[in-house]
């Protein structure tokens, strides 16, 4: 159940290595401190590697090479050149392999990072949007996902940003429209995108300055050249007139020509005369079923058909089969899912498709297809396989996704419940792990097929399924993550759920929609879901799923502070969690109702209710909700004057924080711990925690926290009398909450900023107090109430 020192459910990851223990206790301070800020935007980031493999005995091209080569002589010449390339060319003339070749050569020139991505435009499957790509992208370049913007002109904007003073090699493999690509072209400067398209994308030129290289067939030298090169040491030399008619048959693209080429190696003996007669009997019977048709398209189809055909019936099975997985990428035991063979066996039968270049090998026991030859092996599974077999393929591999993410959950997610979920086949074997180190390792991996498991599901009749799979997979994301990633497989579950007339899986998938609006301060949308969750738990009599909706309500409530609100609904959920004798939840809404009663100022009341719900969760050794407890005991006995035993309870509250290696607690409570310290005047030691506490929220993504530690900073500096310092920090901070529409921490704010201004600037400090005193007039509890009088004082004596 989620508190509001919590970023979700059960999540207590550890990022960062380090404590709030490895800080410098300076005691008082005279000298000179600084508080130095590191931008995660600035060229200082993470350096991006994400070149994949480059491709064996690649031959050829070098025309194109050299002018790929001219980009980089012209660059580094000096003049204004283009930052964007299309390499545009049919299906399988090798586009995706030249680039990679020649991002491979030059890589180095590139210091600050080579970013790729497959924009899957010609996939059987769907596309992947400007804005996915945007959110890989800016992960990959230190931005924490909760930090990503949901719009995707803020998101590009961002990663415009962050590569503008870099230079960065910008792959992008795929494209099929130019909206998938303009979002993702650098803004200027020194970075570079290579663009692969089987369009010419002329939009691109027209508006963008693109030059394009055009990616034809091979010429004849160089198609036989490549089958040499493929076949040398497997076959006697064959003759040059031979190799030529088989380039032919093969159109000269060098998929086809790859996978003739390994036919050919892998029967050393067979003559090259029976091939090419295998191959032209395949291409005439073609020729006869084509219907307009083109000469690429016709060749590579027979070449695909040629190689299929010559394929063991095992093999061939599990190559149609594979059509069927709901990914283009795939692992070892969800291959042997689909195939209903053991792991051994299928093993072999994979290694017999990459060793006919039918698939491609990325990884120990990790596989995918070239697009055309997924959609090849779909249009197999439906013309060959019976409808009831291509059914109960894909129920295999999706219950094998399905209980591979609920044993996840146990080690992501320890503390969740687990949905109830039938066994799965008896044919399928899902994944055990030993650690979470395992857990995250799969969750990492498979997180792409996670959306197309879900669609595929729900496309195919199978809507218990698909709501399952979307339930489950809300705890079985990897930790860097974002809630975004999972809304819209959610929305597809929740879908599904409401054809089956299932209002508790609906109520469910409705409680996680609210966790993830809310986590990406979507707080309408959230709200929505939630009340919709609350009208169905009362429906269907689910209390326990009636009093988690309302728990959440009330901490979107308390986030807006509508504090009456929020502690009606915890109230509610309080009473709810006590009647199911639910003693953890009922601790927890305790913990809420505490915390909204010290914001709004309430003093005894959250007094009495700390110290009722430090005792639950003592009783019931939760250690996370004993110290947020002992956060909030510590913040109110600061109010009271009692400094001493404020440090007392945050010192305990770290303890836990560090014992639980949980730096989203830790991070949080540092904040209170500088407070005391400021308080108490040991300014050094206070900056110290802040700046740890900015440090660790920037990690984490929260940057409405990270404002605060910049808050506590800006108030040292102002104990310090160095205003210029607290001011910097402070404008800071009321940046973000601005940008957050925090309406309550940004007149907080802008009331410390005017403060520290009013001295040099008093025009400047009455035009921030005229302002914090309208965000204030929108509350109406004790402590805004008390704030607007002492605003409202400020701007008496001032106007005197």
């Amino acid at each position: 159940m989620p508190t509001e020192d919590s970023r979700r459910p059960g999540d207590s990851r550890n990022d960062l290595s380090g404590s709030s223990r490895d800080v410098v206790q300076a005691g008082s301070v005279t000298g000179d401190i600084h508080f130095h800020q590191v931008s995660a935007r600035g060229p200082s980031g993470p350096v991006p590697r994400q070149l994949p493999a480059d491709v064996n005995t690649f031959v050829n091209r070098s025309h194109e090479l050299g002018q790929l080569n001219a980009v980089l002589a012209d660059r580094n010449g000096g003049r204004v050149v283009v930052s964007v390339h299309v390499v545009a060319g049919t299906a399988g003339a090798g586009k995706t392999s030249l680039v990679l070749h020649w991002a491979h050569q030059v890589k180095d020139q590139f210091p600050d990072g080579q970013l790729f991505i497959n924009l899957r435009g010609y996939d059987p499957g769907e596309p992947v949007t400007a804005a996915q790509a945007l959110q890989r992208f800016l992960r990959a370049l230190g931005v924490a996902p909760a930090e990503v913007p949901q719009d995707v002109d803020d998101a590009a904007a961002m990663y415009r940003s962050l590569i503008a003073d870099r230079r960065v090699l910008i792959l992008l493999d795929n494209a099929a429209t130019v909206s998938q690509v303009r979002p993702l072209l650098p803004g200027g400067g020194d970075s570079l995108a290579v663009v692969t398209s089987r369009s010419r994308l002329a939009g691109l030129s027209v508006r963008d300055g693109a030059q394009r290289i055009t990616l034809g067939t091979l010429p004849e030298p160089e198609a036989v050249a490549l089958l040499r090169a493929v076949t040398r040491g497997c076959r006697p030399e064959d003759d040059g007139d031979k190799l030529a008619e088989l380039a032919h048959l093969c159109a000269r693209l060098p998929l086809a020509l790859r996978i003739a080429a390994e036919r050919a190696a892998s029967h050393p003996h067979m003559r090259l005369d029976d091939l090419i007669s295998d191959l032209r009997d395949e291409s005439a019977l073609w020729d006869a079923l084509s219907t307009g048709i083109d000469d690429e398209a016709e060749a590579i189809r027979s070449v695909f058909t040629w190689s299929y055909r010559a394929l063991s019936t095992h093999s061939a099975r599990l190559f149609r089969l594979l059509g069927l997985h709901p990914g283009a990428a795939f692992s070892l035991p969800a291959a042997a899912a689909l195939g209903e063979v053991t792991l051994s066996r299928t093993r072999q039968l994979l290694d017999d498709l990459v060793g006919a270049h039918l698939l491609e090998q990325t990884a120990p026991d990790r596989f995918q297809f070239h697009d055309l030859l997924r959609a090849y092996a779909g249009d197999l599974a439906q013309a060959s396989e019976p409808p009831g077999q291509r059914q109960a393929a894909r129920r295999r591999v999706l219950s094998w996704y399905l209980h591979t993410a609920d044993a996840a959950q146990t080690w992501l997610y320890p503390l969740e419940d687990h949905l109830p979920l039938p066994g799965p086949p008896p044919e399928v074997a899902p994944l055990v792990f030993a650690d979470r180190n395992a857990a995250v390792d799969w969750s990492e991996r498979e997180q792409g097929n996670f959306l197309p498991a879900v669609r595929d599901a729900a496309r195919n009749g199978m809507d218990e399924t698909a709501w399952q799979l979307a339930t489950v997979l809300w705890f079985a994301r990897p930790a860097s993550s974002s809630e975004r990633d999972w809304l819209e497989l959610g929305r597809i579950g929740l879908e599904a759920a409401t054809r089956r007339e299932d209002q508790r899986a609906q109520t469910r998938l409705l409680i996680n929609m609210g966790i993830a609006h809310r986590a990406l301060n979507g707080f309408s949308e959230g709200l929505d879901a939630l009340e919709r969750a609350v009208m169905l738990a009362r429906r269907s009599q689910s209390r326990f799923n009636e009093a988690q909706a309302l728990n959440l309500m009330g901490l979107i409530h308390l986030r807006q502070r509508e504090l009456g609100l929020a502690d009606t609904y915890f109230g509610q959920a309080m009473s709810i969690f006590r009647d199911l004798g639910d003693g953890g939840r009922t601790a927890t809404a305790l913990s809420n109702i505490a915390s909204t009663r010290l914001s709004a100022g309430h003093l005894p009341e959250a007094a009495s209710v700390v110290e009722e719900a430090l005792a639950a969760h003592r009783a019931l050794a939760n250690r996370g909700g004993e110290g947020n407890l002992l956060r909030i005991a510590a913040d109110l006995r600061l109010e009271e004057g009692d400094t001493g035993g404020a440090r007392r309870s945050i010192d305990e509250a770290l303890d836990i924080a560090l014992a639980l290696r949980d730096h989203t607690r830790e991070g949080f409570w540092l904040l209170t711990l500088g407070d005391i310290q400021r308080a108490v005047a040991q300014h050094g030691d206070a900056l110290t925690s802040y700046q740890r506490s900015a440090m660790l929220h920037r990690r984490l993504g929260d940057r409405s926290r990270e404002a605060l530690a910049w808050r506590g900073t800006g108030q040292t500096y102002a104990a310090m009398d160095r205003h210029g310092e607290a001011a910097t920090f402070h404008s800071q901070a009321a940046a973000v909450h601005r940008d957050l529409g925090d309406a309550w921490q940004l007149a907080l704010e802008l009331d410390l900023l005017a403060a520290v201004v009013h001295p040099e600037d008093p025009e400047t400090a009455r035009g921030h107090w005229i302002e914090a005193l309208a965000h204030l007039t929108l509350y109406s509890d004790p402590r805004a109430m008390s704030a607007r009088s002492r605003v409202e004082a400020l701007l008496a004596r001032a106007a005197g």
